[in-house]
């Protein structure tokens, strides 16, 4: 095997193309980029990776897109990517990673997850959807809300109370739900933009058997807590070139209709671009800081930077056009995949930022979070310590 350098992979990569036709088939050819380690290569081999260092990882993506090779269509299944894939990977069984982890590399498998609930959004370890064991299985029944592609997807990680009498941290297990069982029924929530990319989820006599039970029981919340700070890094630090996102969105605008500049907007576009471009760079650092370990509490900082950026730089486009920037695309009624920020008008992207300072954490939790485990400040009084 070639060494665990970039040139070494740049080897191995150049070595699987002469086998592998990019062209052909896309399954084909994404299963067997799987199981040449050349998916996650710093996941051990046999799950997708070789034990390189994870820094290497753009080396073999990027050698991959020079040659046209399909690509696993990541903004399908986010949740499973960024979220449920590094949660496998720590606290699964071999063979559950074995059963999950090719499948959701490859896009054949979409994910979502079953955290929040009507009464348990910011407070989520207040959940009440049970899970009752019964005999190999667990029977579930409850209600989730704000879930993301639930419309499309096979599997969920669900976390559910298995013990109502523990306090209410201890008394959570972690499952993996299929979204085919019955029982499952998926309603859409309708947005303010028009579409419903959310979905409530009801779970009616749902059976998970034992052997999808995530780590232990009563365990939950810690392994919950993998993938709230992996989600917060994934909403927050996705890896962007200067100016990508949506300041790119204003700062072309800026250029190309000199006739909306006005002396007060031109400080307020500079300091957005300004505090974007830091959020860019600072989220960058995190990725390396954090590529041989898992993420900590700073992710939090990065997705509330994220929030808030999006809404002022949305806020700011609106008010850069004029009358224009309130006309409104299409109201249609979609369930898409995921919002396209950069392909719709200044109305929907400032009415889909609305909801970055809920989603993956509420701004105010994010704050406290950031208050007591980073600055190490006195923690709030909690009526439930």
């Amino acid at each position: 095997m070639s060494d665990h350098t970039a040139d070494g992979l740049r080897r191995l990569v150049a070595a699987f193309l002469r086998t592998h036709d990019p062209s052909g088939d896309r399954t084909g050819f994404l299963r067997a980029r799987f199981d040449a380690g050349l998916a996650w290569v710093h996941h051990p081999p046999g799950r997708g990776g070789l034990g390189a260092p994870p820094h290497l990882q753009t080396v073999v993506d990027d050698a991959f897109a020079e040659a046209g090779a399909p690509d696993n269509h990541p903004r399908r299944n986010s949740i499973g990517l960024g979220m449920a894939a590094p949660t496998l990977l720590r606290h699964a069984t071999e063979a559950q990673c074995q059963r999950w982890l090719r499948p959701l590399w490859t896009g054949e498998e979409v994910w979502c997850q079953l955290f929040s609930e009507p009464d348990a959004g910011s407070d989520l370890a207040s959940l009440r959807t049970r899970a009752v064991r019964d005999g190999d299985d667990w029977v579930v029944d409850g209600q989730k809300v704000w879930t993301s592609l639930a419309h499309e997807a096979r599997w969920a990680i669900l976390l559910a109370r298995t013990d109502p009498a523990a306090p209410k941290h201890h008394g959570l297990t972690y499952f993996v739900c299929d979204m085919t069982a019955p029982g499952v029924r998926v309603r859409p929530l309708r947005q303010a933009t028009g579409e419903a990319e959310f979905n409530e989820v009801f779970l009616t006599g749902v059976r998970v058997p034992d052997a999808h039970r995530i780590g232990e029981v009563g365990h939950g919340w810690r392994i919950a807590r993998t993938t709230l700070m992996n989600e917060r890094v994934a909403i927050g630090g996705r890896p962007l070139p200067r100016e990508g996102g949506m300041v790119g969105v204003l700062a072309r605008l800026w250029r190309e209709r000199p006739d909306l500049r006005t002396g007060g907007l031109h400080t307020q576009v500079l300091r957005a671009w300004v505090r974007a471009e830091a959020a860019r760079l600072a989220a960058l650092r995190l990725r390396q800081l954090i590529a041989a370990g898992q993420p900590g509490p700073e992710g939090s900082a990065v997705k509330l930077s994220f929030a808030e950026l999006s809404q002022r730089i949305s806020g700011l486009e609106v008010e850069l056009r004029g009358a224009e920037g309130l006309r409104h695309d299409d109201w249609t009624m979609r369930r898409p995949s995921a919002p396209d920020l950069l392909g719709r008008t200044a109305t929907y992207r400032y009415l889909r930022a609305r909801g970055n300072s809920i989603e993956g954490g509420t701004s105010e939790i994010l704050r406290t979070i950031i208050a007591e485990r980073v600055l190490g400040l006195p923690a709030e009084p909690r009526v439930d310590r």
